[in-house]
């Protein structure tokens, strides 16, 4: 019985990504995505708590720089919001573009683009899972599947710093 019990437990965990859900009174209070190794790390008080595999834009390395490019922005933002009823499972609004981001833009004459979410998969797409990180499909977002958004969405308060790193 005990042989079972520890099976289940560890079918469970692969079906996670092999990591247990965080506590419920967990709270992250630094948010550090890096992109070129597709990762998600969830801080509190300086030590990682859970870090998620995630998707990224379709417009591939590099700088946001304006509307439509597919690129996740880079630099240091904050949690500015939360969507509930987002087109996604979840959203969880950062505060691009800073200021500078949209002085440059109107420098180059394009405009700078806005919306940028951690949120889950497309409603309706829930079944896809962990599969949906198997290739970047966002529009300069960055997706974990419905099951992870609903943890980040729990433990990530408004006006927590969210660093972007290339």
């Amino acid at each position: 019985m005990v042989f079972l019990g520890a099976t289940v437990i560890v079918f469970v965990l692969l079906l996670q990504g092999g990591q247990a859900p965080l506590p419920a009174d967990a709270r992250s209070d630094y948010v550090l995505v890096e992109k070129a190794s597709h990762t998600m790390t969830l801080f509190e008080q300086g030590q990682p708590i859970k870090t998620y595999r995630v998707a990224l834009g379709r417009g591939g390395p590099g700088q946001k720089l304006q509307a439509g490019d597919n690129k996740v922005p880079e630099g240091i933002y904050t949690i500015a919001g939360r969507n509930p009823k987002s087109a996604f499972h979840r959203a969880l609004r950062m505060s691009y573009p800073l200021p500078e981001q949209e002085i440059q833009a109107r420098q180059r004459g394009v405009p700078v683009g806005g919306d940028i979410m951690i949120h889950g998969i497309r409603n309706g797409f829930g079944w896809i899972g962990s599969m949906q990180r198997r290739v970047d499909w966002t529009k300069g977002c960055i997706a974990v599947d419905d099951e992870e958004i609903e943890e980040i969405w729990r433990v990530v308060p408004d006006g927590t710093p969210v660093e972007i790193r290339p």
